[in-house]
């Protein structure tokens, strides 16, 4: 089983995967949904998760708010997963959308470009679109080489267990063409049932383990 731990730079992440986190999502700013930690604590981070066997996958978002960029901020995206490759990342979290809330197909190809050799995971931007969007997002993705998409399966703030039936749904409709990873909401109280009705390998969230200080 996979946890994967959404953390907020580097402060929680030994005690993290003490305590059972075998992937980090790495991230600044999580009250706005997380974006590009500096090159201080991707180097760091990735120095230490290198010695535990753990990979890393920073997320490259170069603010909060929607997921709808402008060509500077792709470029600054761009740069960012360059930079990620070089330090040695494992993947990178990403996910652009155009203002119909699909996907943004030209800023999503360049960045797929600079990913090329790492893991990639589309992050929650994903459940931003409609639910037909979302089954026609999966075949995007997958045709593109994508690894994973990280979703709630619903609106932010929702219990995750108010939408297991239909992550269930788009687990069937992926059909191991990508992984459908669980997210939002999701901590080690209630993983192993979440676990059991989805049949899931992976999980995330910022609860995945029992933090001893928290």
């Amino acid at each position: 089983m996979i946890k994967e731990f959404c953390a907020e730079n580097f402060t929680n992440i030994p005690s993290a995967i003490a305590s059972g986190a075998n992937r980090i999502e790495l991230c600044d700013n999580l009250t706005v949904g997380g974006t590009t930690v500096s090159k201080g604590v991707m180097t760091e981070t990735l120095a230490y998760c290198a010695e535990k066997n753990v990979p890393v996958f920073p997320i490259i978002r170069p603010r909060g708010g929607n997921f709808v960029y402008t060509d500077t901020e792709i470029k600054i995206m761009e740069a960012d997963i360059y930079e990620a490759k070089q330090l040695g990342a494992d993947g990178v979290v990403v996910g652009c959308l155009n203002e119909s809330n699909w996907i943004d197909e030209e800023a999503m190809e360049i960045l797929l470009d600079a990913a090329s050799g790492m893991q990639v995971t589309f992050h929650m931007a994903f459940d931003a679109m409609s639910r037909d969007n979302q089954f026609k997002a999966i075949d995007w993705l997958a045709e593109h080489s994508v690894d994973r998409i990280l979703t709630h399966g619903g609106m932010s703030g929702t219990p995750i267990e108010q939408n297991l039936e239909y992550i269930n749904d788009l687990i069937s409709y992926a059909n191991q063409r990508i992984t459908i990873l669980p997210g939002g909401g999701l901590s080690f109280q209630n993983m192993d049932s979440v676990v059991s009705f989805l049949q899931v390998k992976e999980v995330h969230g910022t609860k995945i383990v029992n933090l001893p200080f928290k």
